[in-house]
């Protein structure tokens, strides 16, 4: 296993085509923010698909499966991934680093497993690393928050990245148990984050926050995870 490092200032890779990177995950508002940290390394990442409702049948470098308000505890979708014959490979993107979790996904075949806190930097430099046939796996990191560049839903209206998951879980129907087993945070846990996410959209009850959250984009397009895992 090898964990990623920082990359010293001044640090480039060799000149050559920049790596082919296909973007999955259910919001485009979190897509859209995670390209956007590539703007700069254009000459080394080249962003590959976002709309997964245009057809795309070229082979990819590498597939970075983005894991907002995902089924984690499903590893089904990345042994899918692993499988599909235009991934090179698979890396995931995620803050949620509980050591079960890690393990299965290496059980899944994944290529790499990114904090979320990496700067785009270092996030660049760890794909190339992953590109040349390492196994990228990030320190787990201490809750500091995403990297600069990041965007989610309801993150304009205050909610933090982990708030804004838990809601995407509630507004997919999820009860708080299931909330607990998906993200590997407590049952009381969960019922702070949802205290604290009903007081910033002003909400007093769940009904109501299913309501704020289907019309603020937090209504998932599975339509892009079910193009990559072999569907229309």
């Amino acid at each position: 296993m090898s964990t990623v490092a920082e990359t010293e200032p001044g640090e480039t890779e060799s000149p050559g085509a920049p790596i082919r990177v296909a973007l999955v995950d259910d919001y485009d508002v979190v897509l859209s923010g995670l390209a956007h940290m590539f703007d700069r390394y254009r000459d080394r990442i080249l962003v590959c698909e976002i709309d997964a409702n245009a057809s795309l049948d070229d082979q990819v470098d590498i597939v970075l499966y983005d894991s907002f308000a995902q089924p984690e505890a499903d590893l089904q979708e990345l042994s899918a991934l692993v499988r599909n014959p235009r991934a090179s490979r698979v890396v995931v993107y995620t803050w949620n680093f509980h050591p079960e979790l890690v393990e299965s996904a290496e059980e899944q075949g994944i290529h790499g497993y990114l904090s979320k806190t990496l700067p785009a930097r270092d996030l660049v430099a760890a794909l190339e690393k992953v590109h040349r046939g390492e196994k990228i796996v990030s320190s787990p990191p201490r809750r500091a928050g995403s990297a600069s560049g990041l965007d989610w839903p309801g993150r304009h209206e205050g909610l933090t990245d982990r708030e804004s998951e838990i809601l995407a879980l509630i507004t997919q129907g999820k009860n708080n148990a299931e909330v607990a087993t998906l993200t590997y945070l407590s049952p009381n846990t969960v019922k702070t984050y949802i205290r604290s996410i009903y007081h910033k959209i002003d909400v007093a009850s769940r009904t109501q926050a299913v309501l704020w959250g289907v019309a603020h984009g937090f209504t998932p397009d599975h339509h892009r995870i079910d193009h990559w895992l072999g569907g229309p």
